[in-house]
């Protein structure tokens, strides 16, 4: 009854077109299904991002440890943030992957501070943070896809 027509493949976009007839009408349906190539970069950038949430905690160690349980938690921050950044560095751009990492943990670190340590913000300090914000958006938008390694 339904018919896969066309299958149109652009990078990380996959779309299937279904071609049938219901109650004799010809309808068309398109589905957008998800690449493994779109799957993969999403984990990838879930990595950074997991990178990021533990080098903000890890910068606030090194500026507000006093314990050595505080210390041993920020040396153990340190080492899940690099293995992560590492990681995601094996399939997005080290400099694209670096640039999001140091980028979105300024901002995380700017707003801990302004929630939990009381430090001051400004309109200033706010439209920098949005261009800030702009700029990784525009990285991550831009990154291209891991290519297929060739042997």
């Amino acid at each position: 009854m339904w018919a896969k027509m066309s299958n149109n493949e652009v990078p990380f976009y996959k779309n299937v077109t279904y071609e049938g007839q219901k109650s004799g009408i010809n309808v068309s349906f398109v589905f957008h299904e998800k690449s493994k190539e779109e799957v993969g970069m999403w984990k990838e950038w879930l990595k950074v991002i997991i990178a990021t949430v533990f080098e903000v905690l890890w910068v606030i160690g090194l500026t507000h440890a006093d314990q050595v349980l505080e210390w041993i938690g920020t040396i153990i921050a340190i080492f899940i943030s690099f293995y992560f950044l590492i990681m995601a560095g094996e399939k997005i751009a080290v400099g694209t992957v670096y640039a999001v990492f140091v980028g979105l943990g300024t901002v995380g670190t700017v707003v801990f501070g302004v929630f939990f340590f009381n430090e001051e913000i400004s309109i200033a300090k706010i439209a920098l943070i949005l261009l800030l914000l702009t700029g990784i958006i525009g990285l991550k938008w831009t990154s291209e896809p891991p290519k297929e390694e060739s042997k």
